[in-house]
């Protein structure tokens, strides 16, 4: 393990002495404040070799930037504590504050313990996972911003999934293999609990991340995506594959700056020409990497073509959508209206169903958009009744 991991190491130590210390006696003990200053400096001298920090937790142990430490009691607390709070991902910023450290030390301390909520702050991103449900069910008419939502942990997808899968990517970002065998079981955990629980329980059962909005939308297109193909009767090696291809079909925006994903204002001509080169890069990876199904490959490639090809990458005179393109397609839509991003508010659910119903024939599939509304409505009378 290289330098910088040991110093992010002693920092934790550092960190959950102060907590310990806070928790004995007061956030306003000097030795919490010297322990607080340690860990702040040790975060803030490895922010200073890299931007970033990755902190994953993986079935209750400590993933450090991608690779697992050695066997450490205190780590492991650690990975405890943000396990026991849904949380599955913390990402430190360069630019970190010591208020920052100050305020995760108090939240850390607090006598309300694993029921304390780990807010994120401008520099430090929890990334949980939550199970969303509207304050009222009927879908053609409830708005269902995040204001009107309750937030209740998902058992069904525990935070190591969710941790699982931000360290795949994470591994992508740094030029790393891709585990197809993390993706593998996510998708075959989603089915489970599908044949668990039913459609009526998991179709709104998305998951959630303050910041990480990349890993948490490929994993809510997966679980619409399933939900749509089941209601068509598709089950087996197909269905999987339509889990895998939902999981890994935005892959290709992880080659795209991030501050051109999140730029508030208008694209530039050229910034939107790279944007629009996401599904050709990620056909072209997954193409690379042993294990992908074909599906997926078509799915990265196709699913911003639009039913009536308007979309892009522009296809040949000729051209057949796949049908779990064209499925994937309205999850990607769906989920992308109702979630939150730094350009704009969420979209509330009435909105989104009319503007599937408006879109259906031009940018989707009139058949599979009506499949799709139904799959909800049937979902939201279920929860009604229950």
């Amino acid at each position: 393990m290289d330098s910088e991991n040991l110093v992010i190491q002693e920092s934790i130590r550092s960190l959950l002495s102060a907590t310990a210390n806070a928790a004995l006696y007061s956030m306003g003990h000097p030795q919490v404040a010297r322990l607080a200053e340690s860990a702040y400096k040790g975060i803030s001298a490895a922010l200073g070799v890299s931007p970033q920090i990755s902190l994953t937790v993986i079935e209750d142990e400590l993933v450090i930037n991608g690779e697992p430490p050695s066997f450490s009691l205190f780590l492991n607390r650690f990975a405890e504590m943000l396990a026991s709070r849904g949380i599955g991902h913390v990402k430190l910023v360069e630019g970190l504050g010591r208020e920052e450290i100050t305020a995760l030390i108090a939240a850390l301390a607090s006598q309300e313990g694993a029921k304390t909520a780990l807010s994120s702050s401008e520099h430090i991103r929890f990334g949980r996972v939550e199970l969303l449900e509207g304050s009222n069910g009927e879908y053609s008419v409830e708005e269902t911003g995040a204001a009107g939502r309750r937030e209740i942990p998902l058992r069904d997808m525990p935070a190591e999934e969710l941790a699982r899968f931000t360290e795949i990517y994470e591994a992508l970002r740094r030029k790393q293999k891709m585990k197809v065998a993390g993706i593998v079981e996510i998708v075959s955990a989603f089915i489970a609990a599908f044949r668990r629980e039913g459609e009526s329980r998991l179709v709104t059962a998305t998951m959630r991340s303050d910041e990480e909005y990349t890993f948490t939308h490929s994993a809510n297109v997966c679980i619409l995506n399933l939900a749509q193909a089941m209601s068509l009767g598709i089950e087996g090696q197909m269905l999987h594959d339509i889990g895998m291809a939902a999981m890994l079909h935005d892959i290709g925006k992880l080659f795209i700056p991030e501050e051109i994903l999140i730029k508030k204002g208008k694209l530039t001509p050229r910034e939107f020409s790279l944007l629009e080169g996401h599904p050709v890069r990620g056909a072209r990876h997954l193409l690379e990497v042993p294990g992908v199904p074909r599906l997926a490959v078509v799915t990265a490639y196709e699913h911003h073509m639009k039913h009536d090809f308007s979309g892009y990458p522009k296809a040949p005179d000729g051209w057949r959508l796949n049908l779990c393109s064209q499925i994937t397609m309205i999850s990607d839509f769906f989920d992308a209206m109702r979630t939150r991003r730094p350009y704009r508010d969420p979209v509330d659910l009435r909105t989104i169903v009319s503007q599937i119903r408006e879109r259906a024939g031009s940018d989707f599939h009139p058949l599979l958009a009506r499949n799709f509304l139904n799959v909800l409505k049937r979902m939201v009378e279920a929860r009604r009744s229950s």
